[in-house]
């Protein structure tokens, strides 16, 4: 009687031990047939984490791990088998795009020519210039912010106005002085920029101010601005060439880009047919 009972139990215990998934080597965590393992959790904490967070760390891994697979888990149970078809569908074409997309730029970054000469852009712009209608007001000016009680007021104000480069040495001594500056009257700026650097020009005043050619002196507190408008163009006109510059750039490169996936789609397709890796059966 005893050994039968011993037989029951030993027959108890390898049930049970044979039922129960085997840990696998090094595994760390199991979801039904899905195991994590050291491995996969080898970089996960960077170097100089302390014990307390490591743990934190690995545990909230592993819990989205296992909430990830449970979740996989159900879905694929209780999802209908149309529902699982169209989704495969879509997953193989991501693969498809996904694939062809990174092979794609990758001969495109090897072989585009991205050198773009001034007599490009140049070409582009007299060709294309009606495409590129400025969207809000665009000007080009110069101006200094400084104190009323500068000493030397008048001699800063009289060679502002009558600006020189040759002046350059006494514009380096004094603009130390400037709350503010900008004597670089060749750069177009957008009117919201005006706004920002000249608070004492607003929309109200732009209209009266904005004038090609403009000399302004505006006090404002203790600080007096001093203003030459040197060119203006409204909103809707042609903008001007050295202001789309780094945009004609990317639009002649993309359109290269383009032209030349055009040309790559081709040739395949003609490498293909011409060594009978494509054919279309009637």
């Amino acid at each position: 009687m005893i050994r039968k009972s011993f037989f029951l139990v030993f027959l108890m215990v390898c049930s049970c031990n044979y039922l129960k998934p085997e840990q696998k080597p090094q595994s760390i965590a199991r979801v039904g047939k899905n195991y994590l393992y050291k491995s996969d959790i080898a970089t996960l904490v960077p170097a100089g984490t302390s014990k307390e967070d490591s743990i934190l760390l690995v545990r909230d891994y592993i819990d989205r791990w296992a909430s990830q697979k449970l979740l996989i888990d159900a879905a694929e149970r209780n999802l209908s088998d149309r529902k699982k078809a169209e989704y495969n569908a879509l997953i193989k074409q991501y693969k498809i795009d996904l694939y062809t997309k990174a092979y794609i730029e990758e001969i495109v970054r090897n072989t585009v020519d991205t050198v773009v000469s001034q007599d490009d852009l140049k070409r582009y712009y007299d060709e294309n210039k009606e495409n590129f209608k400025t969207n809000g007001t665009l000007v080009r000016l110069r101006f200094i912010n400084l104190s009323k009680d500068n000493p030397r007021f008048a001699t800063i104000s009289s060679k502002f106005f009558d600006y020189n480069k040759k002046d350059k040495k006494f514009w380096d001594t004094y603009k130390l002085q400037f709350k503010s500056f900008a004597l670089n009257d060749s750069v177009w700026v957008d009117m919201n920029q005006v706004y920002v650097k000249l608070p004492v020009i607003n929309p109200d005043n732009r209209d009266e101010l904005m004038r090609p050619g403009k000399k302004i002196q505006i006090q404002d507190k203790d600080d007096t601005y001093l203003i030459k408008i040197t060119n203006v163009i409204d909103k809707n006109q042609v903008s001007p060439f050295e202001y789309i510059k780094p945009t004609l750039k990317e639009v002649i490169l993309n359109k290269r880009k383009l032209e030349l996936i055009k040309k790559f789609e081709k040739d395949i397709t003609n490498d293909a047919i011409k060594n009978k890796d494509y054919e279309i059966y009637k």
